[in-house]
């Protein structure tokens, strides 16, 4: 659902008409776009009027219709499988997964802070095997006191804007923590300046720990019903955290909530552009799908909040984590999320592995069957990296997480539910699998070859591509990156796929190391 509340503009941030969801990106490109803009709040606000059957009714023909294309293509090529099961049989499981993601995240999401949902208990019998206390969710107060944390390590360059974004929240029960991590360059002196301006607290690290660590710092001195967490190269909409709060606050089953991502330096070169359009089809479908069971997997890093109560006893766990017999110092976004979704079947175990920690003991709390939800409508912008090496390191990063989290997430997300468990699964069999498909159709097939089977594979990552640009230019009216979309589809495929491989032979090399230029 589109949220068509007004936000304030962030002033650091240009050619931003207004920060709402229905309009995001928005450059000023004149009057007809601006009308666009608003004839979709005006079908926004009259769908919210309608009783909740009718609205979701409308919404899903909508989608149907919107989707029949892909769906005709499907039926079309479902009779060649037969001739050539490994590629039609692969490309039909893909579309098929493509249009499953999209009619979730288009037809069932809701935005938990626009429409409330009361907490019930699961179809799944196995998760409905958890205690009973699993399912009582205390409320929060109507106005929690929420903790916003940043760890920071030589980023003198964007500090002070996260900073400044980050008190510039317009909920008005708020402490924010900064930790800087030893940073070696001007980050520190920014930060004392800052401190004596703005009503911050600020911890200084002497050794450089690792991020997961400064932010347990920060956790062990914070206050907040609530904690959320932001990236130092982050600038949040004002209104970002009181939207996630809300949903909180609402939903009283949500343990924790992610918000929705975009590129900072979306016009810095071609690179920042397609990942800024790959970063909206990740969050506006990707975890929206994810959200309508309750399981959104990865609250990313960007803006990711959580209650107190669903993830504290956790932080011991989360800061020491080892794998393979080596400490993972990735602050993996995907194995802080696990403890949330995963508490009711690990958490006793993590809990009493480090039951000396002060986070554990002062205050044990319930194993909870907590939800993780999507606020589509919380904003907030990332530096991603305009460069190729840097961008090819955070891939690396990412696809470590991603194998550790692997090991974690999915012992138990079967018992979540058949939704959760086919988007999980579903996900990671196309992740192990495309390196295969990539070696077969881009090095095999021309060997020998079979130059038309590369060509087919090639044409398919493109419809892809094409597919979700189409939601990005419905989506984002008046913004031209959509063009970009298919261009992800094919880094994706044709380079990122060989670095799973790669990640797995070297995840036990890991450092702290951030870098977007």
């Amino acid at each position: 659902m589109v949220d068509y509340a007004p936000l304030t503009a962030v002033p650091a941030i240009p050619r931003i008409t207004r920060r709402d969801d229905s309009v995001n990106g928005l450059r000023r490109e004149g009057k007809h776009h601006r009308f666009i803009a608003a004839r979709r709040i005006r079908i926004a606000r009259w769908l919210d009027s309608l009783p909740g059957y009718v609205r979701i009714g409308i919404r899903r023909l909508a989608v149907i219709t919107a989707l029949l294309p892909l769906i005709l293509l499907l039926a079309v090529q479902a009779p060649l499988v037969p001739n050539a099961p490994l590629l039609v049989g692969y490309g039909l499981l893909v579309l098929t997964a493509t249009i499953s993601m999209m009619y979730l995240g288009f037809a069932r999401y809701e935005d938990p802070s626009v429409h409330a949902r009361k907490p019930r208990l699961p179809r799944n019998p196995l998760a409905r095997r958890a205690p009973s206390q699993a399912w009582d969710f205390p409320p929060l107060p109507a106005s929690p006191k929420v903790s916003l944390l940043v760890a920071v390590r030589d980023e003198a360059d964007g500090i002070e804007d996260c900073v400044r974004t980050m008190v510039g929240s317009d909920y008005p029960n708020l402490e924010v923590i900064v930790i800087d991590d030893a940073s070696t360059d001007g980050t520190p002196d920014i930060l004392r300046r800052l401190a004596g301006e703005l009503d911050i607290t600020v911890l200084y690290n002497d050794v450089n720990r690792g991020k997961k660590h400064a932010l347990t710092d920060g956790v062990m001195v914070s206050t907040g019903d609530v904690l959320a967490f932001t990236d130092s190269d982050c600038v949040l909409a004002p209104e970002a955290l009181s939207r996630c709060i809300r949903a909180l606050v609402t939903n009283p089953d949500l343990g924790a909530v992610s918000g929705h991502a975009r590129a900072l330096n979306a016009d810095d070169t071609v690179l920042t552009r397609a990942q800024d359009a790959w970063y909206d089809g990740q969050f506006r479908v990707a975890k929206a799908a994810e959200a309508t069971f309750g399981s959104v997997t990865c609250v990313s890093g960007p803006l990711a909040v959580f209650r107190r109560d669903a993830v504290l006893n956790y932080f011991p766990a989360w800061a020491n984590d080892s794998f393979l017999g080596r400490e993972f110092r990735f602050a993996t976004d995907r194995q802080l999320t696990g403890y949330v979704l995963g508490q009711v079947w690990k958490g006793k175990e993590l809990k009493r592995r480090y039951a000396d920690s002060p986070l554990v003991f002062e205050q044990d709390h319930p194993e909870r069957h907590w939800r993780v939800g999507y606020v589509r409508s919380a904003l907030v912008w990332t530096t991603v990296p305009a460069r190729v090496r840097p961008f090819m390191k955070q891939q690396v990063r990412w696809k470590k997480s991603f194998i550790r989290n692997l090991c974690f997430t999915g012992s138990f997300m079967w018992r979540r539910g058949p939704g959760p468990a086919a988007l999980f699964y579903g996900h990671v069999l196309f992740v192990a699998v495309a390196p295969l498909m990539a070696i077969r159709h881009l090095v095999w097939a021309p060997a020998h070859g079979l130059y038309f089977l590369t060509a087919l594979y090639l044409c398919g990552v493109l419809t892809k591509g094409f597919a979700w640009a189409v939601v990005f230019k419905l989506t984002n009216p008046g913004n031209s990156r959509w063009r970009y979309r298919p261009v992800m589809s094919l880094v994706s495929s044709v380079v990122l796929s060989w670095l799973l491989p790669y990640s797995l032979l070297t995840i036990r090399k890991n450092t702290w190391a951030r870098g977007a230029r």
